[in-house]
């Protein structure tokens, strides 16, 4: 009887390849998009300069008159924040009983005599204002210093509006973008 022997040769390969050493922070550390603290809390604030005033002197061929409110949001969220605008809890100025409505316009244009709206591209064009929000910005991505937007009042009166002083409240509203 015969008998066979097979042998089995096993080559093993050693190779060894040069390993680069890599450096990670852990998990809540280090900055996203340049900007933002990674893992820190996603802070949204909204500020304004306050009360304007827009003094007037009517003609009989009526005057137009402007001033400026800034609103500053500063936002470390990474998608952005959209920005609103809103009558308080009545869309005319008043004087003791006396009213300044709101331009009927939806879409920027000239103001009607009698009336008063606002716009944010510094124009002579105006909207009305209104009780619901009205978005007035986006903004993409973090703005940790702070990104201002300039609302500009306009109000169109002549001789026919007693004399004295007009006012009304906005409310601004900043909401984190999140689509």
């Amino acid at each position: 009887m015969k008998k066979s022997i097979t042998f089995f040769l096993l080559l093993f390969t050693l190779s060894v390849i040069p390993a680069s050493f890599v450096f990670a922070s852990s998990y809540n550390q280090g900055i996203y998009n340049e900007n933002v603290p990674y893992g820190s809390a996603t802070y949204l604030a909204i500020s304004t300069d306050g009360d304007i005033s827009i003094p007037v002197t009517p003609t009989s061929t009526g005057t137009q008159v402007t001033g400026t409110s800034h609103v500053t949001v500063t936002s470390t969220d990474v998608v952005g924040y959209k920005l609103y605008l809103r009558s308080s809890s009545s869309t005319n100025m008043d004087n003791l009983g006396d009213t300044l409505p709101t331009s009927a316009n939806v879409s920027p244009a000239a103001l009607s005599m009698d009336t008063w709206g606002y716009n944010t591209d510094g124009s002579s064009n105006f909207v009305g204002s209104s009780l619901t929000d009205t978005l007035i910005r986006t903004f993409t991505g973090p703005a940790p210093t702070g990104d201002i937007t300039t609302v500009t009042y306009g109000m169109k009166v002549d001789l026919a509006k007693p004399a004295g002083n007009y006012t009304t409240a906005v409310v601004y509203t900043a909401a984190p973008d999140t689509d």
